[in-house]
């Protein structure tokens, strides 16, 4: 399969810690012996910070956008040198940069690419323009719920949902520079359009990352715990 993941910052570089980079590394090299792969980094909280200090200063939501853009390719940087001989070792700046690296048989790590688009909007293109088999977002949660599981406790979950059903719950997501969402709008449009399968998940050990995949590969295909994004 042609796989494209989304590890959002939160993920992947919440504190910033090696080990959890190396972590990471090995589930997608492990991963990338059977499939082709391409990553898309986020920011996270420190592009947050970045932009909440930029904004401050007088910066406009365009400018914020290409300061988060930058702290996404770093820490795709980061998770390139993780991951050794295994990545490809530039980041690609745009969709036909990454289908190139994809021709290497390497793991393809990018970051974000314009403003407006979050790392899962990219991801979804990205999965859109490669003809990708499976799009995965692995998240803080477990797949997506009727209300923040955080803060309603009557919150339901869905195994699964239609794209449309994903883009009618996104419609109140703000698109500012920095926002947090499940899935933003853009993300979900481009799912809806492009058809491709998609599941959302936690995220937070890449072991599940792995064991979902490896579901993926069963005939009939072996039910996730995450939510499943179909056509």
């Amino acid at each position: 399969m042609l796989i494209v993941m989304s590890l959002g910052g939160s993920i992947l570089a919440g504190e910033l810690d090696a080990r959890r980079f190396k972590t990471y590394a090995d589930a997608m090299k492990q991963i990338s012996k059977k499939h082709k792969l391409l990553l898309v980094t986020g920011g996270g909280v420190y592009a947050r910070k970045y932009i909440q200090t930029a904004k401050a200063a007088g910066a406009d939501e365009v400018t914020c956008d290409f300061i988060g853009i930058d702290v996404t390719r770093l820490n795709a940087k980061i998770l390139i040198a993780a991951l050794g001989k295994a990545a490809y070792p530039e980041v690609p700046h745009d969709y036909n940069e990454a289908a190139v690296a994809a021709e290497s048989g390497k793991i393809v790590v990018m970051g974000g690419v314009l403003p407006g688009q979050t790392t899962d909007a990219v991801a979804a293109a990205l999965s859109e323009y490669l003809k990708a088999d499976l799009l995965l977002i692995p998240t803080s949660v477990d797949g997506i719920y009727s209300a923040d599981p955080n803060v309603d406790k009557n919150a339901v979950k869905y195994s699964t949902m239609t794209a449309s059903e994903l883009v009618q719950m996104s419609g109140r997501t703000s698109l500012s520079a920095g926002s947090k969402s499940p899935v933003d709008p853009i993300a979900c449009k481009l799912i809806e359009r492009s058809g491709i399968r998609t599941i959302i998940l936690d995220g937070s050990d890449p072991e599940n990352l792995i064991k979902t995949i490896e579901g993926e590969e069963q005939e009939p295909r072996k039910e996730c715990n995450g939510t499943v994004i179909t056509p």
